[in-house]
């Protein structure tokens, strides 16, 4: 499943699937502030693209501290099929000035990306997992960022949204849609 949109010259395809199955220059990880990837798309990266990647995160934290919410870190992507995992720190669900917050974690993530020359980038649904945000936010949040951002850009041409459930996929493409225009 898949649909696309565009937000000036970039193109937005919103997928189900295995986000770390994807072939792009920056996957985005769904953090927390100490970078510990125990479970949800964290975990599945760690799985997946070897423990260098915990390995570079622990030393990140020791280096610079925990990276506060609305914040990102980079490193390798370990044996994934990317560059760079640029892991964003999204808010808990209910604490004050979320929405600002998840909105800087999905900003900061793009800008990060483009500084790193990414040309393809893959979004999780950041905060929605374990830290309980509902997908309708989620994506509203998303939208807005990729509307005020997305022209800013150098490098971006391409931005996937993997989602990995159902109904995450559903409540984002029809978010998308009523956002973005169009049934794409």
């Amino acid at each position: 499943m898949a649909a696309t949109f565009k937000v000036g010259n970039v193109l937005i395809e919103i997928v189900k699937g295995d986000i770390t199955r994807l072939r792009v220059d920056v996957i985005v990880n769904a953090a927390n502030p100490y970078l510990k990837h125990g479970g949800g798309v964290a975990g599945a990266i760690v799985l997946k693209g070897g423990p260098e990647i915990q390995r570079e995160s622990d030393a990140y934290v020791i280096r610079y501290g925990p990276v506060p919410v609305g914040g990102v870190a980079v490193t390798g992507a370990g044996k994934l099929r990317a560059k760079y995992i640029v892991h964003a720190v999204g808010p808990e669900y209910g604490t004050p000035d979320g929405d600002e917050k998840l909105y800087s974690a999905i900003a900061n993530a793009l800008k990060k990306a483009d500084e790193l020359g990414a040309k393809t980038v893959a979004l999780p649904a950041i905060s929605t997992g374990a830290y309980g945000y509902p997908y309708r936010r989620c994506a509203e949040i998303m939208v807005k960022v990729f509307k005020d951002l997305l022209d800013k850009l150098s490098n971006v041409e391409k931005v996937i949204v993997c989602l990995y459930r159902d109904e995450a996929y559903r409540v984002f493409l029809k978010v998308f849609r009523e956002k973005l225009g169009g049934k794409r």
